[in-house]
């Protein structure tokens, strides 16, 4: 009996062998896709849009996040590489910290490519994928701009910044897009920001945090607006929106009271859009992520099966040590006359879910 339980045992472990070998001979590798956060949403759909982009291209994957704790993240970098990974698309929570491990990815002739956030001061990686970011702080902008009519002379209206993250380059990129179209307007007196905080690092949001965001919020409305009504807010995502949205309402804004100022934002989260059909923000800058991992996917597989690599833009993006190649896509403006042809009509979200 014992013999036959032996045997048995056996027989499981080869076929077990077999059909883990039989799976590996069938992929192209491992791609380890390492990304800030799960605590937005859009990055957890980046992650499954890409490791289901990737699968169906033959790659396994490998997503981690890293809860925007930067040694996190270079730990879960370093154990992907021990793995064996065939390529790595990074989200850095800090751009500037790669150097080490992406010097080791290198020596390895892994395929590297950043993903939205751009790695800084280093060399040793090919690519990067992203939306035009200077766009997106345009868009927003603009859509102040178009809501208040500065454009036919309206004004003065009382406007705060409030930023993303310094330590991500696209906060300071979607900054110059914001202040392109909105310095003429504070310069001439059309547009006044109270607190003086005009400055990217006066403005910034570490981590994009929406509870920093309405922390800070409630100082402005303490400080700058007991009598004044803020007219306007350049929320630069989402998360951060929400949490100036919640401090305005603390203070009575839109319940019948002031009427809510024109607030922005970025990444078309859900509760967003249902702030933007209740009229409590007025718009968003949505970046369709399908696209951008779609793209990302297939720039990961032409780097490593030796074709030409799609980029569309090989000189905007110095990330202080190189030019780094780029495929960028385009961003759309949100409100509340083209949610649902953007949002719906696409396929991205279904309507009951913004009801």
């Amino acid at each position: 009996m014992r013999t036959w339980k032996k045997m048995a045992a056996t027989l499981l472990v080869a076929v077990a062998v077999v059909g883990c070998s039989k799976k590996d001979e069938n992929s192209k590798g491992i791609i380890g896709i390492a990304l800030p956060s799960k605590t937005e949403a859009r990055w957890v759909s980046d992650g499954n849009s890409m490791a289901e982009t990737l699968q169906k291209l033959g790659y396994q994957t490998d997503v981690q996040y890293a809860q925007y704790e930067v040694p996190t993240q270079l730990s879960q970098l370093e154990n992907l590489l021990v793995k064996g990974v065939k390529g790595l698309i990074i989200a850095p929570v800090d751009g500037t910290t790669m150097a080490d491990v992406l010097k080791q990815a290198k020596e390895k002739g892994i395929t590297v490519i950043s993903y939205d956030r751009l790695i800084r001061n280093s060399t040793n990686f090919d690519y990067y994928a992203t939306f035009d970011n200077y766009k997106v702080g345009v868009l927003q902008a603009q859509s102040i701009v178009d809501a208040l009519g500065l454009k036919d002379g309206k004004g003065p209206f009382n406007i705060e910044l409030f930023a993303g993250s310094t330590d991500d380059n696209n906060a300071h990129v979607v900054y110059d897009g914001v202040m392109s179209v909105l310095k003429p307007y504070i310069d001439s007196g059309k547009l006044v920001v109270r607190s003086g905080q005009v400055r990217l690092e006066q403005a910034a949001t570490p981590n994009w945090d929406g509870s920093q965001a309405q922390a800070r919020m409630d100082n402005l409305l303490s400080a700058f607006y007991g009598k004044a009504h803020l007219d306007a807010v350049l929320a630069m995502n989402d998360q951060i929106a929400m949490g100036v949205v919640s401090s305005l309402r603390g203070v009575g804004y839109g319940n019948g009271g002031p009427s809510m100022p024109v607030v922005t934002g970025q990444d078309g989260e859900i509760p967003s859009v249902k702030a933007i059909i209740r009229g409590d923000q007025y718009s968003t800058v949505f970046k369709d992520t399908r696209a951008l991992a779609k793209a990302a996917s297939e720039m990961m597989d032409g780097a490593l099966q030796k074709r030409q690599v799609e980029v569309n833009d090989t000189k905007s993006y110095d990330n202080g040590a190189k030019v780094v190649p780029t495929q960028l896509l385009t961003p759309v403006l949100v409100d509340a006359k083209n949610w649902k042809q953007i949002l719906i009509d696409t396929g991205y979200y279904s309507e009951d879910r913004l009801r």
